[in-house]
């Protein structure tokens, strides 16, 4: 097997909030990358990630099958780290997370390259959710294009800059109320970015298991009610925490989908939420997890406080400044 220093890794989707963790675990371990990106030019911050030469950023759009060939000359292993939560334009769950994980799957398949595929915690074939169904449908084209591919499934990723953890501490920041949706019943196993980087980079080690599915949780399952309680108490806020009906919720959702930044919820998003996001008996009874790849997952009551406290501290600045 080829050294790490002389293992190309093409990195589909690698500017993003997963994929700069992703790079950054695979630079501190000798990988060259090539990162795929739709617009290479917003890609230099990843470059003080690696060494000189190390890191190189080209286009590709999945939509594209030539973009992708060109993105994966001569790679030993692809990583398909592409995917969204809402739909714009041509972006379409369809697009992106079924035909475009097919697209890189028979390249690397044509080219004998290995594959890892992030797929999440909820894709299921069955789901009522566009999203979990359209997840599921890129896990199979890829083990039908790849066999021996290793795919993870991450339940709720946080980290700094993430859209979930900040989002609502920007909320928080603005509104008298944070709304819980169905309650805040809905059960969640927050996982560490830099937890499931390493499980990425495990993978391309050759550490993972060929053609398994592992799902990747944190150490605690917590209710979206705990979550944002934890956000508020570590931002010292005190905010209302507003139950909101399933129907309500839904019916605000057709409205909150063209809304900005963090008011932005769509009905696809509702629907997930009505489903537990956790780590399931027969993934731990298999060894397939985090722990199975001898990675000891961090809490999020441990990092969040380390980049949430911006959110405390702006808070304070203007109270001070008023």
């Amino acid at each position: 097997m080829a050294s790490n220093q002389e293992t190309l890794v093409t990195v589909f989707g690698g500017s993003g909030f997963l994929g700069r963790n992703v790079v950054r675990a695979l630079a501190k371990r000798g990988y060259r990358m090539r990162v795929a990106v739709r617009r290479p030019e917003l890609a230099g911050h990843l470059q003080p990630l690696g060494r000189v030469g190390q890191i190189h950023a080209v286009q590709a759009n999945l939509r594209y099958p030539a973009s992708v060939e060109a993105a994966m000359r001569d790679s030993h292993v692809a990583i398909n780290l592409v995917g969204i939560l809402t739909e714009s334009g041509a972006q379409t769950f369809e697009a992106v997370q079924a035909s475009g994980a097919e697209t890189i799957a028979k390249t690397a398949g044509a080219t004998g390259a290995r594959m890892v595929q992030i797929s999440a915690i909820g894709a299921d074939e069955n789901s009522p959710s566009a999203y979990g169904r359209t997840k599921a449908a890129g896990e199979k084209a890829v083990l039908a294009a790849v066999p021996s591919a290793t795919i993870l499934r991450p339940s709720l990723v946080f980290g700094p800059d993430d859209q979930f953890t900040n989002r609502f501490a920007a909320l928080a920041r603005m509104s008298p109320f944070l709304p819980l949706i169905g309650g805040g019943e809905t059960r969640l196993q927050p996982v560490y970015v830099g937890d499931v980087a390493a499980a990425v980079a495990d993978a391309v080690d050759g550490k993972a298991k060929a053609g398994a599915t592992y799902e990747l949780g944190g150490p605690e399952v917590l209710t979206m009610r705990e979550i944002m309680e934890a956000i508020l108490a570590i931002t010292g806020r005190k905010r209302m925490l507003v139950s909101l009906p399933w129907g309500l919720a839904k019916l605000q959702a057709l409205f909150l989908q063209f809304a900005p930044g963090a008011l932005k919820l769509t009905p696809d998003q509702v629907t997930l939420l009505q489903s537990d996001n956790v780590v399931s008996d027969a993934a731990r009874a298999a060894g397939l997890t985090l722990e199975g790849l001898g990675i000891t997952p961090e809490s999020m009551g441990v990092i969040a406080p380390q980049y949430l406290w911006r959110f405390r501290a702006a808070g304070q600045f203007q109270r001070k400044s008023a």
